[in-house]
Parts: structure tokens; C-alpha cells; sequence
């Protein structure tokens, strides 16, 4: 099994009840391939690698019959990052539903947790940058990658950017560790401030030395 980076999204986890393997539920790591599967490992380096199956009773996965071809859908997820404030868990995959509207009409979707990931050239440099978006009317925070951040900051019609507001954040990987530390956090705050989210650092939970290298 081969996949491009860029046909498959790393790094994701569930707590269960989202997918099986062998008949029973699946927990663990996980990554999605752009042809809509899912398989067990962080990615296809992985030692252990097994092609899992959702369970359709928590979510309906896009198929060749129901993309934009066929039936219109729409994600209606609001985000998925494990836990909300509450402790609530989010399927992090309840990103698709289906409607009967009629084929070749405007598809559009919500942003749903994809981080966008250091690359090395990036561990060189020392920094970069984090894109999120805030639930215009809610508590909710979502990482998202920079192809939804610009589709976000742009206004395009096929993502429903009236209900987020998009925001980005410059992040230390390398150094001291306490300095990058103290630089993320001092960052986070002065976006806080900035730009009025409140608990947006408990949406990092304080890590402030993620991707720290």
C-alpha cells in the first residue's frame, strides 16, 4: 500500500466506538486516505497497519456515489479536537451528511480539526505557523490547516465562513526549551488579547512546547 504524503491525513486518534477492526471497536491511532479509508497506525510507515471500518451508526463516510457528482452533502460537524470544555467527546469523523438536494448545487462544508503539521524546512528555520478558527457565537476553537484558513480568510462560497473567524499564530520549535516555552505562551496571550478568545489557551491545554524539537 502506497499513499503521497499529501493523499493522506496523519496522525489522528480515537477513544472507540468510531470504527472496527477484527468485529470489535478500535482504539488507537489512525490516518485517512483521500480515497475516504481509514487505516490503524499514525501513517503508512507504521509497523502495524489494518484497514478499519466506521461505525455507520455514528457517521455516514463519503463515497464516489454521494461526492458532488451524485447526491450534494454537506459536513456539519463543528470540530473535533478529542474533548470540548465540558469533556464532552466528539466523533471525529461525524464530518458528512447527506441531503436530497439536487445534483451539481453548491457543496458546502464546515472546518473540522486538521492540523497543519511542521515540516523540516520549517525545523530549520525554527517556527511556524498554526491555523485556527473560532465559532463566531460559541466557545469553540478548531486547529485547522492552511487550505481552510484561506478558504476562510477569502469568504469562498463552498465553505460556510460566515459562522468562523480565522486566525493564525506564529510557533517556536527549536531552542531553549523554557524559552520556547515562555515565547509560545507569551504569543498565545497576546492573541487572546488581540483578538478577543477567551480560554483559547485551554484549547492548547498549555502546551506550549508541542512540536518542540
Amino acid at each position: 500500500m502506497y499513499y503521497p504524503k499529501s493523499q493522506i491525513t496523519p496522525n489522528l486518534y480515537t477513544i472507540g466506538n468510531e470504527f472496527f477492526l477484527d468485529g470489535e471497536s478500535y482504539t488507537g491511532y489512525y490516518f485517512k486516505t483521500s480515497d475516504g479509508k481509514f487505516y490503524s497506525g499514525k501513517t503508512p510507515n507504521d509497523s502495524y497497519v489494518v484497514q478499519l471500518y466506521p461505525n455507520t451508526q455514528n457517521f455516514w463516510e463519503a463515497t464516489a456515489e454521494t461526492e458532488p457528482f451524485g447526491k450534494v452533502f454537506s459536513r456539519v460537524a463543528d470540530n473535533w479536537d478529542g474533548y470540548t470544555f465540558e469533556r464532552q467527546y466528539q466523533n471525529p469523523q461525524g464530518n458528512y451528511t447527506y441531503s436530497s438536494l439536487k445534483p451539481k448545487q453548491q457543496v458546502t462544508f464546515i472546518p473540522f480539526y486538521n492540523p497543519t503539521l511542521p515540516t523540516q524546512q520549517e525545523y530549520q528555520i525554527g517556527e511556524f505557523r498554526r491555523y485556527f478558527c473560532k465559532k463566531a457565537n460559541e466557545l469553540i476553537y478548531i486547529e485547522i490547516d492552511f487550505e481552510t484558513f484561506g478558504l476562510l480568510k477569502n469568504r469562498a462560497p463552498e465553505i460556510d465562513w460566515a459562522l468562523y473567524i480565522p486566525f493564525n499564530i506564529p510557533w517556536q520549535l527549536t531552542g531553549d526549551k523554557q524559552k520556547v516555552y515562555d515565547v509560545n505562551r507569551n504569543i498565545t496571550l497576546l492573541a487572546m488579547r488581540k483578538n478577543n478568545l477567551p480560554k483559547f489557551d485551554q484549547y492548547l491545554k498549555e502546551d506550549y512546547t508541542k512540536y518542540y524539537q
